[in-house]
């Protein structure tokens, strides 16, 4: 008796779909996947779907040099993550909240697990309705990594409440994505991608922004070394957790000289009358540097398997900023886009904003953000630099190992 030409095809179609539904391997024994977590240095467009924040750069001319559109990127092209990609081999890692990077096939189990991600987590922050809806029935695709970094964050809930994602909460959208990414992949896959992965770090310095803000009340209470102690206290607590869960290999970055940043130099000319960096923020900046070298040591003491990278970002900034045209720089001191003194102004983009007309030229590209030139110096030494830039070892390094 023959089977009818339309039944094999349809139990073709079914066999074809049914693959698409069970868990894929990553395929490639050398695939190392890199997790972000920080700042608006690192924040891919993630704040742009935050509801009502004002903390976003989702307008031109950010993204005028390399993408020719604004993608959300707080730059004229690409940042420091976008580079580190490139070198490993992976795609640009998408912010955790874009909605292209969901798809629509697994809302039974995301519901069964009851995993919490919306705005009633944090009820500081409201995600727009419509990202919600695509959160709750979405299966991420999260093999290559994920960008969790938000514009405005800080390591302490306080900074910035309700107009950034903190580090804290992108913590817990990286453990919901680790339990979908199980369920994705299977215990095994997951558990391999997460422990050959690269997570990388840019935090701290909104922090510190806001100590310096004379309406800003929690630096009263401590002094600046305890202030810098809550501060590294919670970035070395995400860094634990992340190991619990089976991370092991951590790139993090000391704090440039933030008295030097266009705002920080217009604001010490309005108060004293004279030129130059913001001595009181960039102390706080030394003694973050310093306090997370040694939180890292003790980590790596503490912690088996433990692996780091600390890129010393202060002293590739100021030697850049000392000497700006042995890099390439003819401005270290005003900003390529904004206005007022310095280009100290937060008005890039917007009603009688200034804009020069090479933005390779700067090192910063607003009041508080690297051009794509800075970023791209600061990859490559993040990634191959030698190790009295980088210690212990480089990102490459942790990336082959």
């Amino acid at each position: 008796m023959g089977i009818s030409r339309s039944i094999i095809v349809n139990f073709c179609f079914l066999v074809f779909s049914a693959t698409l539904l069970v868990p894929t391997s990553c395929h490639d024994p050398k695939h190392v996947a890199l997790f972000i977590f920080g700042d608006s240095l690192y924040d891919a467009g993630n704040n742009k779907y935050i509801k009502d924040s004002p903390i976003f750069a989702d307008f031109w001319p950010y993204g005028e040099t390399f993408f020719k559109h604004p993608t959300g990127r707080p730059c004229d092209g690409r940042l420091i993550p976008d580079f580190i990609a490139e070198y490993a081999n992976l795609p640009y890692i998408s912010p955790y909240l874009q909605p292209g990077n969901h798809q629509f096939i697994d809302r039974l189990n995301y519901e069964s697990k009851g995993a919490g991600i919306l705005a009633e987590t944090h009820p500081g922050i409201v995600i727009s309705s419509k990202i919600q809806l695509q959160l709750q029935s979405s299966n991420h695709q999260f093999i290559n990594g994920v960008n969790f970094a938000s514009s405005g964050a800080g390591a302490l809930v306080e900074t910035h409440k309700g107009m950034a994602i903190d580090l804290n909460a992108q913590l817990s959208y990286f453990k919901n994505m680790e339990t979908k990414l199980r369920l994705q992949l299977g215990e095994a896959e997951a558990k391999k991608l997460l422990s050959t992965a690269v997570y990388i770090f840019s935090i701290g310095g909104n922090d510190y922004f806001e100590a310096v803000t004379p309406s800003h009340s929690l630096p009263q209470l401590n002094s600046r070394e305890d202030y810098v102690g809550m501060v590294i206290g919670n970035i070395t607590a995400v860094v634990q957790e992340i190991y619990k869960i089976g991370g092991r290999k951590f790139g993090l970055s000391k704090l440039i000289a933030l008295g030097c940043l266009p705002s920080f130099r217009a604001a010490k000319e309005e108060r004293t009358g004279e030129s130059g960096c913001m001595d009181e923020v960039t102390t706080f900046a030394k003694l973050h540097n310093t306090a997370l070298s040694k939180a890292l040591e003790d980590l790596e003491r503490q912690l088996e398997g433990f692996k780091y990278s600390n890129f010393d970002a202060y002293t590739a900034g100021s030697e850049r900023i000392n000497n700006p045209s042995k890099y390439g720089f003819k401005e270290v001191e005003e900003a390529c886009c904004g206005s007022g003194p310095y280009g100290s102004f937060m008005t890039c983009g917007r009603e009688g904003y200034q804009l020069c007309d090479n933005a390779s030229e700067y090192f910063f590209f607003d009041s508080a953000h690297p051009t794509e030139s800075a970023n791209y110096q600061f990859a490559k030494l993040m990634w191959s630099g030698s190790s009295d830039i980088v210690k212990p070892c480089n990102l490459k390094t942790l990336f082959e190992e």
